[in-house]
This record gives C-alpha cells, structure tokens and sequence, in this order.
C-alpha cells in the first residue's frame, strides 16, 4: 500500500538468526511485508518457511535480530503488550490444527472467549458470523473436525483464524492437500477477505496457482536468508538455479499461462 508515496510496512524484520542446536536455518534475515498486500513466502525444502512465521508471530524466538510489527519490536515489548499486538494476528496453521474435541462452532468460539473474554453466548453468534464469512454452511458449526472435508477443515480453520478480526492473516500452506477446484475456491476467498476486510496476508506455500492468481510480492528464501522479495514477474527473472526450475518448469508455465495469459511467453 501506497501513502503520499511512501511504502508502509506492517512487518519488519532485520537480521534474524534462527537455529536449532547446531543447525542454523536462518542467518541475516531482513524481510519486509507491506500493508494491505498478499505475500507468498516460497523455498525449497528445509529453508525454514514456516519457522519464520512461527517466528514472525511469536512461537519462535530468534537467536539474534529484531521482528517489528506495526512499529513495535516484539521481542522487547513487555509481556502485556506484546498480547495486545499479538491479537491482531490470525493464524492458520498447517492441517488446521482444530481441536478434535470441540465442534467448529466451539473452535471458533475460543479465542473470543479466552483472549477478548465474551460471554458463552455472544461468542456462539460472533463465531456463527466467522463460519459464514469463511464460505461455510450454518449446519457446519454443529461438526466436529472429524467430519468435515479437507476444504471444510481448512475454512474452520480459516474461521477460528479471523475470529478476533485481525489486522494481519498468517496462512501456512493454506491450500496443501485440496484437490484443483478446492484449492482454487480457497484462493478466491483469500483475495475477497482481502479487498473486504483490508487484511495483510502472508502465505507459506508451495501451490504455483495460488502464488500466480492471488499474490502481490513473492519473497524467495535461499541461502538461509531471503534472496529476493518483488512482484512475481520481477522474481521469476532472477537468474537462480532454483528460481528457474520452480517458475519456468512445466508446473510453473502451466500456472503462469492459466492465472496471467502472455507471461508464460514472457518467460520461457
């Protein structure tokens, strides 16, 4: 998002240093995402992706550097306040991570009632509204997660992950395991809770349509820190080994040509 010409970031991250005994996943890490945009982190395997939205969100703490988030360094604020920024994050995680013993109503439900302490009832019509705007029937919120579809389980997900109206949606491979039309629902979803809700959404995903149909800026990590972070068209023309067979593989001019016609061309 443009303002009198300046970029306004909601997430700044500067030199962020990640490891697990003697296994550094991330050196020197900067990464910046914009208001109002859809950013999709890609990599290839083991280059910590979702550590750093666990990261970013506060289920990770960094060995070294800073994570600023609408201006405040999180991991310095004090512990009250660090809460209170923390609630303006939704989270979905892989698999949804539902519990398996509450319905979807009583999932959605929770946070409203733990974290911005609404009555039982006020927090079954809140959740009954996040179940609808995440494209799922009423009847939904009476099941528990073993009932439901895959597509189901993640629009639960979704729906305990806008529950507290977040400013910021974190969405790690929201679409892994939907089949095509699924997958591609989930996408449009995405992008009109966007536009209505004015969300930042950062996707951890490996799904070329998702990243060809519905992102802004791509951000590529390589060499444990992020190689390149721009809008799709300038990423797919960095000259990388790995850049060039995600984006310019059969699976990546197939996306390229069916979400923005003439690119796959541009491209070869």
């Amino acid at each position: 998002m443009v303002i009198e010409g300046l970029v306004t970031n909601v997430i700044e991250v500067r030199g962020v240093r990640n490891q697990f005994g003697a296994q550094v996943v991330h050196d020197r890490l900067d990464l910046d995402v914009r208001r109002g945009e859809i950013l999709s982190i890609v990599g290839g395997s083991g280059t910590g992706k979702s550590v750093l939205l666990r990261t970013i969100v506060g289920l990770n703490r960094p060995a070294a550097g800073s994570v600023r988030v609408f201006g405040e360094d999180l991991l310095t604020l004090p512990a009250a306040r660090r809460a209170q920024v923390e609630r303006r994050f939704g989270v979905l995680f892989q698999k949804g991570a539902l519990f398996s013993s509450l319905t979807v109503a009583e999932n959605v439900a929770l946070p409203l009632i733990e974290h911005a302490g609404l009555p039982a009832a006020q927090a079954a019509e809140l959740a009954a509204l996040k179940i609808a705007l995440a494209g799922l029937p009423a009847n939904a919120g009476d099941k528990y997660p073993s009932d439901l579809s895959g597509g189901m389980v993640k629009r639960a997900a979704l729906a305990r992950a806008l529950a507290l109206d977040p400013d910021i949606l974190f969405l790690d491979e929201p679409t892994a395991g939907l089949d095509p039309i699924g997958a591609a629902a989930f996408d449009q979803l995405i992008l009109t809770l966007r536009d209505a809700l004015g969300l930042t959404v950062f996707i951890v995903t490996h799904d070329l349509d998702t990243i060809y149909t519905i992102t802004d800026r791509v951000a590529v990590l390589a060499q444990k820190r992020v190689l390149v972070n721009d809008r799709l068209e300038a990423v797919a023309a960095i000259d990388d080994a790995w850049i060039r067979e995600y984006f310019h593989g059969p699976r990546g001019r197939a996306a390229a040509g069916a979400a923005r016609p003439g690119l796959a061309q541009e491209n070869p």
